[in-house]
């Protein structure tokens, strides 16, 4: 008797990648790795982290086209061996990605702000002041 491994592979889409419009292309299956995305909402705005170690903050590509929120990123490294002037290997890897979000409508596309730091990238989008949240209010009785 032998055994065999056998791996379970859910084709099916989460909830929040269709809740979120997110890729849900199996990246596994054409070598490419794709960051992992955290999602937050605050009283004040949506924040997208995105886990991208040992890039560039000029290595990111951030793009709203309506309600589309795109972030992507293509990176070319090259590593080459060389003895007497001729190659005895030489290897060309490029790592790309490419994440899409619809952003609700309630958001200041104007006011959207991204930084870089420590790996993650944080796109910062604030909501309109119509969209926050309201204090609780105590109404009288006249």
């Amino acid at each position: 008797m032998s055994l065999v491994r056998f791996r379970n592979r859910n084709m099916l889409p989460t909830f929040f990648s269709d809740f979120f419009d997110g890729d849900t292309m199996n990246y596994e299956f054409n070598n490419s790795t794709m960051p992992a995305v955290n999602i937050k909402e605050t009283k004040d705005d949506f924040v997208v982290e995105v886990a991208a170690p040992g890039m560039k903050k000029d290595d990111f590509k951030i793009e709203l086209d309506n309600n589309l929120l795109m972030i992507s990123s293509e990176k070319e490294e090259k590593h080459e061996d060389k003895q007497e002037g001729e190659y005895t290997r030489k290897e060309f890897m490029y790592h790309s990605f490419r994440r899409s979000f619809t952003v609700p409508k309630t958001i200041e596309d104007g006011k959207i702000k991204a930084t870089y730091n420590d790996g993650v990238l944080s796109i910062h989008l604030p909501k309109k002041e119509e969209a926050k949240q309201k204090p609780k209010k105590s109404i009288s009785i006249g």
